[in-house]
């Protein structure tokens, strides 16, 4: 069971934390915003830790944003409806098995302004990951994730942390490629390539470690 927790949070991680610089290397001045953020509330004599995560409201709006836009998980678990019942004029037999596209969900521009726009701002004010039946990275119910508060600390953590000591750019002028790749997990069709360097202000911190 360990073992399955591991590696399906390891994966999980690092394709979210994948998707989220590449939408920040293709919205550079999205990306200038959230390291203001970490400059003001962490600043340069230290480095990012946990305890801060939550106090980068910013940060979290481009996790819950990236989340939305490019779900790990883009179909949720399987659920089967345990009784006959009725949802939106079609009655599911008792047993039914039910896959939930979150993806499109999440991408429906009935249900999201500009869905197909990278816009963190849209999630400012709100509380947790999830919204209603609108956003569910994670599930929903009993059957929901049960990584999912330790997957927001460190997508948090390790998102900040590269953000707050490297300056991040693209390898080429052209935009870094958004394609999904295929299989139960949502990869990149291409892995991203991004060139970095180290941050002028950390560059003492950086030199110490």
């Amino acid at each position: 069971m360990l073992q399955v927790l591991l590696s399906a949070g390891t994966e999980t991680t690092a394709g979210t934390m994948e998707w989220a610089l590449s939408l920040l290397l293709n919205n550079p001045l999205i990306l200038r915003k959230a390291q203001n953020e970490i400059d003001k509330v962490v600043g340069h004599d230290r480095l990012i830790d946990e305890s801060d995560v939550v106090k980068l409201p910013y940060l979290h709006c481009v996790i819950k944003e990236t989340m939305r836009m490019y779900p790990i998980g883009p179909l949720l678990v399987p659920h089967r409806s345990s009784e006959e019942c009725g949802v939106g004029g079609f009655q599911i037999p008792s047993g039914t098995m039910l896959l939930v596209n979150m993806w499109a969900i999440q991408n429906d521009p009935k249900i999201w302004d500009d869905a197909a726009k990278f816009k963190p701002e849209r999630f400012e004010g709100s509380v947790g990951v999830r919204d209603g039946f609108k956003l569910m990275p994670f599930g929903s119910g009993r059957r929901r994730c049960p990584g999912e508060g330790l997957a927001i600390r460190m997508v948090g953590l390790t998102l900040g942390s590269l953000l707050q000591c490297f300056e991040w750019d693209r390898v080429s002028q052209e935009m870094v490629d958004m394609t999904g790749g295929t299989g139960l997990t949502m990869p990149k069709a291409q892995p991203l390539l991004a060139r970095c360097t180290s941050r002028p202000s950390m560059a003492n911190l950086l030199s110490q470690i």
